[in-house]
């Protein structure tokens, strides 16, 4: 291929992004249609959204399973849960939950006035959980979805729905957990892999045009401080932290144990 051909090459493909539109591969529509296959794909698509995507891949053949063979496994977990579905619907329309769920001892909670606030995966825990504001009782709560029995949609004023989310808001900045990570200068090239990294968090990026540098603010919860830490590790030197005292003893205390054990192999 000559360099015309590239250059124009490019500007079709410059083009077609612009409007929304991407090419995929053979291999990928024969993906796809393979993974409608899985009973997952009923819960994470509509009925005429998966209609839909199967009627464009009836030509495509499906991948060939049959030489492989997965041993030992242990219990498939579903990212995808049925309840996301219309928690996400809620939460984009800005209406209310009322939520029914069973709580650690057994217990059921049955139409719970509940404001849907976000869903968030736990990578630690690999599951998912509702984050929400209980109108009643006026606290922020945090549910598994497997532990959501029912939900009912139901319709909220906008100046109710922009009360509850400021107050939302509010608690939830209260209980979560910051720290600020600062990009190594001569690794700015990087950032996007960098910010991949972090990708299953909240964050705030800026940029300092004096100093050539990028400063990253994430939010999470306790629970992942670890899984934020070897995320951090596997950076390597591209990152400091800056900010999160408990965050920069714990990566002390883990760097230091590492060192003890190379000197002890080398003694």
């Amino acid at each position: 291929m000559n360099l015309f051909e590239k250059i124009f090459n490019y500007q079709i493909l410059s083009k077609l992004e612009d409007t929304g539109t991407f090419m995929i591969t053979t291999h990928e529509r024969s993906w796809l249609k393979t993974m409608l296959e899985h009973p997952a794909a009923a819960d994470a698509f509509g009925p005429d959204t998966l209609l839909r995507l199967q009627l464009m891949l009836k030509q495509e053949q499906t991948i060939n399973r049959d030489g492989l063979l997965h041993k030992a496994a242990s219990k498939e977990l579903h990212v995808y849960h049925p309840s996301i579905r219309p928690i996400r619907k809620a939460i984009s329309h800005k209406s209310l939950l009322l939520l029914s769920y069973s709580m650690k001892n057994g217990q059921a909670c049955s139409q719970q006035q509940c404001f849907p606030y976000k869903l968030e995966y736990s990578m630690v825990k690999r599951e998912w959980y509702l984050l929400w504001y209980h109108i009643r009782n006026r606290k922020l709560m945090s549910t598994k979805l497997q532990k959501i029995i029912g939900i009912d949609s139901q319709i909220c004023t906008s100046d109710d729905y922009e009360q509850l989310a400021a107050k939302t808001e509010a608690l939830w900045k209260k209980r979560s957990i910051h720290a600020t990570i600062r990009v190594v200068r001569e690794y700015n090239g990087e950032l996007s892999r960098i910010l991949y990294a972090y990708s299953c968090f909240e964050k705030e990026v800026s940029y300092t045009e004096a100093s050539d540098e990028y400063t990253i603010r994430l939010y999470f919860s306790s629970s992942d401080s670890e899984f934020v830490l070897s995320k951090t590790r596997f950076l390597g030197k591209r990152v400091h932290i800056i900010e999160s005292e408990h965050l920069r003893l714990r990566m002390l205390e883990s760097a230091t144990k590492a060192l003890e054990r190379y000197e002890a192999d080398l003694g």
